[in-house]
């Protein structure tokens, strides 16, 4: 009888410890979806819409914006976005090269690991990521899992 209730408990458990993990996954946000978290989706989304806000910006101004503010109120890009670098588990690192007229951004994961990675993009509009390190211009273009 011992045995049969540990036995039990112990398939308790395991099934738990299952519909846990199963009502935790990353659900993609849309087909394709490179993500592997919530918090990634975030910070790509919050990247992306800097690239196009960039991208904007530039069309109009003949320059990229040299500053998170310059950017508010360009396509998507609020300014709640330029005024906060915290962005939930991330932060926003900005730097723009004005006699360059280039920049790189990258969402820094406040803890990294597999569904916290880094990514950096650049004026040229490819999204980079690495697992283990800041990621920077030599890191993989970003893919699908």
């Amino acid at each position: 009888m011992r045995t049969r209730r540990a036995f039990l408990t112990s398939v308790s458990i395991v099934l738990l410890a299952a519909l846990v993990a199963a009502q935790t996954a990353y659900q993609p946000k849309f087909k394709g979806d490179p993500a592997r978290s919530d918090s990634e989706a975030s910070a790509l989304g919050y990247l992306r819409t800097f690239l196009r806000a960039q991208k904007i910006y530039k069309k109009k101004n003949g320059h990229y914006a040299t500053t998170l503010m310059e950017l508010s109120k360009t396509g998507s890009f609020t300014r709640r976005m330029a005024s906060s670098t915290d962005r939930g588990d991330y932060t926003v690192k900005f730097r723009p090269h004005k006699e360059k007229d280039t920049f790189e951004v990258s969402m820094l994961p406040k803890q990294q690991d597999t569904t916290h990675r880094s990514f950096f993009s650049d004026d040229q509009g490819k999204i980079r990521v690495d697992e283990t390190k800041e990621a920077d211009e030599s890191s993989e273009v970003l893919k699908a899992d």
